[in-house]
């Protein structure tokens, strides 16, 4: 069986447990401080973070701010990924409608 610390998903930095669920740093390091968060500090380019397990952070979520606020987030974090999604197809479909023109235009000739 794989460790938690090693499959996709499984972690992520404090920063983007701030982002996602809503927390703050000190939040973060009180979680850290009770036992309730195991973390490993990483570096990158010199700079410290805190990996944390996703399962950890949300379970302290819960206890913390309730289920309410945990599926407020997840469902505010999915409407923001589905929106930036849209975009990227009708940008995209900008550039296939100008090609599909320049193409039909080309074989009228």
């Amino acid at each position: 069986m794989s460790s938690e610390w090693t499959m996709k998903g499984g972690t992520f930095s404090h920063k983007n447990a701030q982002k996602e669920y809503g927390l703050t740093e000190d939040d973060i390091f009180e979680g850290i401080d009770s036992g309730k968060l195991q973390y490993r500090k990483n570096y990158v380019h010199g700079n410290p973070y805190y990996r944390l397990l996703r399962s950890e952070v949300e379970a302290y979520v819960l206890e913390k701010y309730g289920e309410n606020h945990m599926d407020t987030k997840k469902n505010k974090n999915e409407l923001k990924k589905i929106n930036s999604e849209l975009r990227k197809l009708k940008s995209r479909e900008k550039v296939l409608l100008k090609r599909k023109k320049e193409l039909t235009e080309i074989l009228g000739k």
